[in-house]
């Protein structure tokens, strides 16, 4: 089924919509109504994308390889967040959008302390974001809990940890054996419990991502690479509209295949999360 709830093509007469909100969002995780999010990076994408009936707009350190030419996001620092996070939010006022807004805390700014965290948190949030994302279980579980009880919403990240890639040994598949699967769910439930309203799960087994999506009852889980199980989807933006300076991952589909313009495309992701058809679990059989 097509989505029906989005507005009008980017660039036309846009219908209002209903602003995005937490609450809407674990309402949608409760009823089972798939999240479609992307990543964006400036203004007039912003809009584009929200034009288009996406739910979730992440302003992703990914930006510094799509963006900056880097090799990882490692490089990336806090005042590129928080510059890109500022053109986003226009974009979407711009627009009067309704898409809510998340900004990944970049390596290095929430690792010292929690008072660190917190202090880069509400730079991104000063900034527009209205969420905040960071990478790893365990040791972040008290810094989400600090800053969730400051009224800073979170949303955690768990699998593939692209910050802490090299130590993980490259882009690898996590969560394949028992042992680390475990792990992954101990790690997704403290993180609730912690307050995170949300978790990307990144290359995980389509199976695991599925049981923890089933197990959390608060936190909406967000998939990439990680099977259609998950309370929703998000791609890089250029990735789905088939713009690469490398290889694309496997699980990566090329919206612009068929589109006639990019608006369309952008529409063509959502519908195809929503209805389900997006991802191909076949794809994920790791």
């Amino acid at each position: 089924m097509p989505n029906t709830h989005h507005a009008a093509p980017y660039g036309g007469a846009a219908a209002p919509r209903k602003a995005v909100t937490l609450a809407r969002i674990a309402d949608m995780h409760a009823r089972g109504e798939k999240i479609a999010m992307l990543t964006a990076y400036d203004a007039t994408f912003a809009a584009a994308a929200d034009s288009a009936g996406v739910d979730c707009l992440l302003v992703g350190d990914s930006l510094g390889m799509v963006c900056q030419g880097l090799a990882s996001t490692v490089g990336v620092s806090l005042d590129a967040m928080r510059h890109h996070t500022e053109s986003v939010a226009r974009g979407l006022q711009r627009a009067q959008g309704a898409a809510w807004l998340i900004t990944d805390l970049p390596f290095g700014t929430y690792h010292e302390s929690r008072e660190q965290a917190l202090r880069s948190a509400t730079a991104l949030m000063q900034a527009g974001a209205q969420m905040v994302k960071l990478e790893g279980g365990g040791w972040t579980t008290d810094t989400v809990r600090f800053l969730t009880e400051r009224g800073i919403p979170v949303c955690a990240h768990l699998g593939v940890t692209p910050q802490t890639v090299h130590a993980l040994g490259g882009y690898r598949v996590q969560g394949r054996d028992e042992a680390t699967a475990a792990q992954l769910c101990r790690d997704a439930l403290a993180l609730q419990d912690a307050g995170a309203a949300m978790l990307v799960l990144e290359m995980v087994p389509a199976a695991l991502a599925r049981a923890v999506t089933e197990e959390l009852s608060r936190c909406a889980t967000v998939g990439i690479g990680a099977g259609r199980g998950t309370s929703g989807q998000v791609l890089v933006l250029h990735d789905m509209l088939g713009i690469h300076l490398g290889r694309p991952a496997r699980f990566v589909r090329d919206f612009m295949a068929g589109a006639a313009s990019i608006p369309q495309a952008l529409r063509a992701y959502v519908d195809a999360v929503k209805d389900g058809s997006f991802p191909d679990d076949s794809l994920h059989a790791w």
